[in-house]
């Protein structure tokens, strides 16, 4: 058995502030960045050493602007790596320097200790420990090797005989902190009896994944285990072959191969430096490149990020030319679904998708219901202003040009486009609305003479035939309206994406 921890993997909420964090101040190589596996439209991350070794990698599955989970049992709560000994003065002036939080120096298990706290408040601890990288960075003081993690269980024996089972031995303990040593790490079991359960979420630890000799041992253990909570099937992860199993006291493990690794299908040179689709979601490649969130490496330009009142995202295409499209998604979509068809209305265009801030059931909408039909009117009203609020914010914070603004809403985002449109005139002045409806029970008769507006229903939409109630308050309050009938039902067609186009070439 090879032994020893292969990688660590975490949830993050903010793509931008973990590349800051770990390519830039920790000073780890991005060695891969892929759409997930399990899920192709989450953005997964791969840190590590130059060559991205086992035993150097920390990943990061990005839930973007997602809810906090909540540190506890059945979790790993800390990841430490090693660096130089000599290095630690020098680690928490960086710390200090760069307003990171640190604790420390302290000693643990005889070691010297900082800990840090990442912008999701994971703990990663730096220890002074001579443990040189297999591909060392170009930083001479840059974490080279995981040194350890951290488990929270109420129930440690177990816990620890099950890591055993990884190529663990027992080693000191420390207070109610027992240490597993392998031949370069350790994995600290930590008697939490008492604490709450985890609970899943960005800031936390998803699991620790360990070595395996190859596909064989993978396989063997998976035999081994077939009784065990959580066992999965073999996994092909295209840079490692793995399996998912549960200790018993709930903290999730991994078992996986050090074959083929990184440099399958990017040069060691250049790792990182492509946004990778699994092989299974290869023919949707081009949509999941404009879903996934963007960021800019540490020295690069970038968008800088502004507080508004909606989760947004900018999509900017390889060449922008100066158009935003600003997309408000359907009921139970997010951010980044409308991407794909804003980009086939125009692939030159800037995208801007916002998130409502109303949930149904757990289901991302722009306003609250009552029922089938029943609308919460102040609620509407509350978020048509915040949302003009959000677009006055966002012209002038990231200097985008009003008159090259369209304004792209499906579904429940159409109808609050609508809504937007009467009750603050002058704030839109181009939008698509694709199976909008009029949700207002009583709209202010406002001006909207100057503003252009395509709205398509399908003749198919069991909502369609409401649609003509908006239609009717656009006309008569000015807007330069066009009307266009798909066939097809209320959900979004290659027809909505042609008319679109046609039409904004001619708006």
């Amino acid at each position: 058995m090879t032994g020893g921890i292969h990688h660590v993997t975490a949830i993050t909420r903010s793509v931008q502030k973990n590349v800051d964090f770990y390519a830039g101040f920790l000073g780890l190589r991005l060695v891969k960045q892929t759409g997930g596996f399990e899920d192709a439209e989450q953005l997964h991350l791969f840190y590590g050493d130059a060559a991205g070794s086992p035993g150097s990698i920390v990943t990061f599955l990005v839930w973007e602007a997602g809810s906090p989970g909540r540190t506890g049992l059945g979790q790993v709560s800390e990841i430490a790596f090693a660096v130089p000994p000599a290095s630690i003065g020098d680690w928490l002036q960086r710390a200090l320097a760069g307003h990171v939080p640190v604790e420390g120096p302290a000693r643990e298990f005889g070691e010297p200790v900082l800990r840090l706290k990442d912008p999701d408040g994971l703990i990663v601890k730096l220890v002074g420990l001579d443990l040189p990288a297999v591909a060392p960075l170009p930083d001479p003081i840059a974490p080279g090797r995981i040194r350890s993690v951290t488990i929270l269980t109420d129930s440690p024996g177990l816990t620890a005989g099950f890591a055993a089972r990884f190529g663990y031995r027992a080693g000191p303990r420390e207070g109610n902190i027992r240490r597993l040593l392998g031949n370069t790490d350790a994995v600290d079991i930590r008697d939490a009896t008492g604490y709450f359960p985890g609970i899943p979420g960005t800031g936390i630890f998803d699991h620790v994944a360990f070595r395996a000799g190859g596909a064989d041992a993978v396989r063997r253990i998976r035999r081994d285990l077939r009784d065990a909570e959580g066992i999965t099937q073999v996994h092909d992860r295209k840079y490692f072959l793995s399996l998912y199993v549960r200790e018993p006291a709930g903290t999730l493990f991994e078992f996986a191969t050090d074959a083929p690794g990184f440099a399958v299908d990017e040069t060691p040179e250049h790792l990182g430096e492509t946004l990778m689709i699994p092989p299974h979601d290869s023919e949707r490649g081009d949509d999941l490149r404009l879903m996934l969130p963007q960021f800019a490496r540490p020295g690069e330009d970038r968008m800088p990020a502004r507080d508004l009142p909606f989760v947004h995202r900018f999509h900017v295409p390889p060449a922008p030319d100066g158009s935003v499209i600003v997309l408000l998604h359907g009921t139970g979509g997010n951010e980044a679904d409308l991407m794909p068809l804003a980009a086939r209305v125009n692939p030159h265009a800037t995208l801007l998708g916002v998130r409502g801030r109303s949930t149904e059931e757990g289901s991302n909408r722009w306003f609250r219901r009552r029922g089938a039909g029943a609308y919460d009117q102040a609620d509407i009203r509350g978020e048509a202003a915040a949302f003009a609020a959000f677009v006055d914010g966002a012209v002038r914070g990231y200097g985008l040009d009003r008159d090259r603004l369209t304004f792209l809403g499906y579904s429940n985002g159409a109808n609050l486009l609508g809504a937007a449109l009467q009750l603050h005139p002058g704030i839109v002045r181009r939008a698509i609305l694709l199976r909008g409806l009029q949700v207002l029970d009583q709209a202010p008769e406002t001006d909207l003479t100057g503003t252009r507006i395509l709205l398509v229903s399908g003749m198919r939409d069991p909502f369609g035939q409401l649609a003509g109630t908006l239609e009717n308050s656009l006309k008569r309050r000015g807007a330069a309206l066009d009307t266009r009938r798909l066939d097809s039902g209320h959900e979004l067609s290659g027809g909505d994406s042609s008319a679109a186009r046609d039409w904004l070439n001619t708006a």
